[in-house]
C-alpha cells in the first residue's frame, strides 16, 4: 500500500505548441467501408464473446514484479533485428507492392504479421493474430490492412464502464519519400516509423508471456502518412461496435537521438544536438482533458515503478501540445472519437518531414531515414541514426504504462474539491461504487505535471495548499495491489489569501498563463463562471509599446476555456494578454518570454 506524498519535477517546459491536423485530401476520394478483422477470433475477443481461461498465464502476476520483470526482457538486439529486416524491405509505403515477396508494403505486413505469430506460437498461443481489413481509395489502392495481434483479459468487463476499455498499443507502419504516394522510391523509414513498429512487436514479444485484467491490441497501422487513416478505421470500428477504449499508446519517431536542422518544433533547437534520456509526450488539451491525464499518468507509473530499477533514468516531459507544428499522428482520430489517447516521440527528430523545401538537408521523409552509415567503408555501420538502447528505452516506459493500465483497477466516478479557509482545500471522492485501499489526489497549479500526489484511505480528505493560485485536482482509486486507476477529469478551485473573502464566484475570470514565463508556447485559460450574451471571446496579446502581436477568436462555453499561444523560439520581453468578450476588455495579465 502506497502512502508517501509523490513530487513531481518541474522540467523546462521549452517545448509547447498546439498543433492543427492538415489532412491531404488529395491522397483519397471516399471514406472507409468494410472495416473488419480477419481473424473471427479477434472479433470475438474484442466483442467480450470468448473464455478469458483459454488465455490464462502461470507467469508471475503481481504487476510491480510484472513491469521490472518485462524491463529487464527487452532487447536492443530485437529491435535492431526487426529494423534492419523492415530495411530490407525498401518502401512501406501504403499505395506499394502487395505482390511482391521482398519489396513493398505487402511483403512487409506478412512479415510482422507472421512475426506477432510466431510470438504467439511461443507464448501457449495467448496472442490472436491477423489483419484489419479496410477500405480507402489511397494512393490508388483501394484495400488495406493494419496488422494486429490481441492479447485477450482476464475480465471480461462489468456494467461500471469506469472499469472496463481495452488497452491499444500502436504504432504506424508505413514510410514514404517527399511526396505521399511515391512508390518507387527507398523509403526504408528507419525512424519514421520503423522505430515505433519494431517497439511495439518488441512489446507484444515480452508481454505476451503474461496476461492482464485489461485487454492489450498491438496494432501497426498504414496509410498513417496520407492522413492517419489506419488508425481511424479502428477508432471507428471502436464506435461502431461499442468497444472501450481505456487508453491508446502511440508511438511515433520513438528512435532516433539526432537533432535535425528542421526539426518540427516544439522539439530541439539546435543541429546535431543528442538527446538519449528524454522523451516527449503530447496529447490533447491542457484542462480537463483525459488525454492530459493519461500522459500525466503514465510519467507517474515509471517514476514509480522503473526509475529507480534502470539503468538510464529517463526524462518524460508532458508537452502541452497534441503533436508538433503541422503535425499529426495516429492518436489523434481515436482522441476525436472521445478516447483518451497520446503520443511517445523522441525529444530530437531529424527533419520537419517536408523535404520539398529549399535547402532541405534532414533524413525524414527521405531515402536517407535509414538505420546508420559506413562512414569508413569497411562493410559495416559505424555511425548509428536509431539509438537501439534509448529505442528499448522508451518500450520500457510503453511496456510499464501497459501493464499498469492492464490492471483495470476501477476509477472514481467523479471529485469536487471546497476551500475550507485561506490555506486548505477539501477534496470529496464519489468512489462510484468501487472497491479500493486507498485514494490518491492529483495537484497541480502552473504546470502540465502534477506538483503532488497525495494518498489518503478516506473519500474525504483535507491539505494546505499556498493561497493566491488556481488549483487543478483529480482522484484515482488505488487496488490491493497499490496500482492506481486512471485519474478522473479536474475540478478546479482559484484559492483566495488570508485577507480575501471567500464567495461565490461569477462572471468570467481570466487565469495566469502555464508556465509563465515560458521560452516557446504556454496555455491562456479563462473561466466562465456564468455565460456572457455573446458567447465568442478573443484573446489578445500586445507587447508593452501597445502593439498587437496575436489575437485569437475563442467560442465560450461554461467552465474553462483555453487556447494555446506559440511565439516560437527565442524571443524575450514582457507582455500583456487580454480576455475581451464582445469586443470589451474583460481583464489584462503580463507574461514573460524568456530564450532558452
Amino acid at each position: 500500500m502506497k502512502s508517501v506524498i509523490f513530487t513531481s519535477k518541474l522540467l523546462n517546459m521549452k517545448h509547447i505548441l498546439l498543433s492543427l491536423l492538415l489532412l491531404p485530401s488529395a491522397f483519397v476520394a471516399n471514406a472507409q467501408t468494410n472495416i473488419h478483422f480477419t481473424n473471427s477470433a479477434q472479433t470475438n475477443v474484442l466483442a467480450g464473446n470468448y473464455n478469458p481461461g483459454a488465455y490464462s498465464s502461470s507467469a508471475i502476476s503481481d504487476p510491480h514484479e510484472v513491469a521490472v520483470s518485462i524491463e529487464g526482457n527487452i532487447r536492443p538486439d530485437y529491435l535492431r533485428a526487426s529494423l534492419e529486416q523492415m530495411s530490407a524491405f525498401e518502401t512501406r509505403n501504403t499505395g506499394s507492392d502487395t505482390v511482391s515477396t521482398s519489396r513493398g508494403i505487402g511483403a512487409a505486413r506478412k512479415w510482422a504479421h507472421d512475426k506477432f505469430q510466431e510470438i504467439s506460437d511461443d507464448n501457449d498461443n495467448r496472442l490472436e493474430v491477423g489483419y484489419l481489413s479496410w477500405e480507402r481509395n489511397i494512393c490508388d489502392v483501394d484495400k488495406h490492412k493494419n496488422i494486429v495481434a490481441v492479447l485477450p483479459g482476464s475480465s471480461l468487463g462489468t456494467t461500471n464502464t469506469t472499469a472496463a476499455g481495452i488497452v491499444i498499443v500502436e504504432a504506424h507502419f508505413d514510410s514514404r519519400c517527399a511526396t505521399g504516394c511515391d512508390t518507387t522510391c527507398q523509403a526504408h523509414g528507419m525512424e519514421d516509423n520503423g522505430s515505433g513498429s519494431a517497439l511495439v512487436l518488441e512489446l507484444a514479444r515480452v508481454m505476451a508471456p503474461y496476461q492482464f485484467e485489461r485487454t492489450i491490441v498491438f496494432m501497426l497501422t498504414v496509410a498513417e502518412e496520407q492522413g492517419l487513416y489506419g488508425a481511424q478505421a479502428l477508432a471507428d470500428y471502436c464506435v461502431n461496435h461499442s468497444i472501450e477504449v481505456a487508453a491508446v499508446l502511440n508511438n511515433d519517431i520513438v528512435g532516433g537521438v539526432i537533432c535535425g536542422e528542421t526539426s518540427s518544433p516544439p522539439s530541439c533547437p539546435t543541429e546535431n544536438e543528442v538527446d538519449s534520456t528524454q522523451v516527449r509526450l503530447f496529447s490533447s488539451g491542457t484542462v480537463f482533458s483525459a488525454n492530459k491525464q493519461l500522459a500525466r499518468y503514465i510519467k507517474k507509473q515509471y517514476q514509480d515503478e522503473l526509475e529507480t530499477h534502470v539503468d538510464v533514468p529517463m526524462a518524460l516531459t508532458i508537452m502541452s501540445a497534441e503533436d508538433r507544428t503541422g503535425r499529426g499522428g495516429d492518436h489523434i482520430p481515436f482522441r476525436q472519437r472521445g478516447f483518451a489517447a497520446m503520443r511517445f516521440t523522441s525529444a530530437n527528430e531529424h527533419g520537419d518531414g517536408n523535404p520539398s523545401q529549399t535547402g532541405y538537408h534532414d533524413r525524414q521523409h527521405t531515402s536517407d531515414d535509414i538505420l546508420g552509415e559506413d562512414t569508413n567503408n569497411d562493410g559495416t555501420i559505424d555511425k548509428w541514426y536509431v539509438d537501439f538502447n534509448y529505442l528499448a528505452r522508451n518500450a520500457a516506459i510503453n511496456a510499464n504504462a501497459a501493464v499498469m493500465l492492464g490492471q483495470n483497477v476501477c476509477a472514481p466516478a467523479g471529485i469536487a474539491i471546497t476551500q475550507t479557509d485561506w490555506k486548505t482545500l477539501h477534496a470529496v471522492v464519489e468512489d462510484g461504487g468501487c472497491d479500493y485501499e486507498q485514494i490518491a489526489l492529483g495537484v497541480r497549479s502552473e504546470t502540465n505535471d502534477w506538483d503532488t500526489v497525495i494518498y489518503s484511505a478516506e473519500l474525504e480528505t483535507s491539505f494546505d495548499i499556498e493561497p493566491g493560485h488556481t488549483y487543478f485536482v483529480s482522484a484515482a482509486l488505488v487496488d490491493d495491489h497499490g496500482v492506481e486507476s486512471l485519474f478522473t477529469q479536474e475540478d478546479y478551485k482559484k484559492v483566495v489569501g488570508v485577507d480575501e473573502v471567500l464567495e461565490h464566484q461569477t462572471g468570467i475570470e481570466l487565469l495566469q498563463n502555464r508556465p509563465n514565463p515560458f521560452d516557446e508556447a504556454t496555455s491562456i485559460a479563462f473561466i466562465i463562471h456564468e455565460m456572457p450574451s455573446e458567447p465568442m471571446a478573443q484573446i489578445q496579446i500586445r507587447d508593452l509599446g501597445g502593439a498587437i502581436v496575436f489575437e485569437q477568436n475563442v467560442e465560450v462555453k461554461l467552465g474553462v476555456n483555453e487556447i494555446i499561444y506559440d511565439h516560437g523560439y527565442g524571443k524575450t520581453g514582457t507582455f500583456l494578454y487580454s480576455l475581451l468578450i464582445d469586443r470589451e476588455p474583460i481583464d489584462t495579465k503580463k507574461m514573460v518570454f524568456v530564450a532558452n
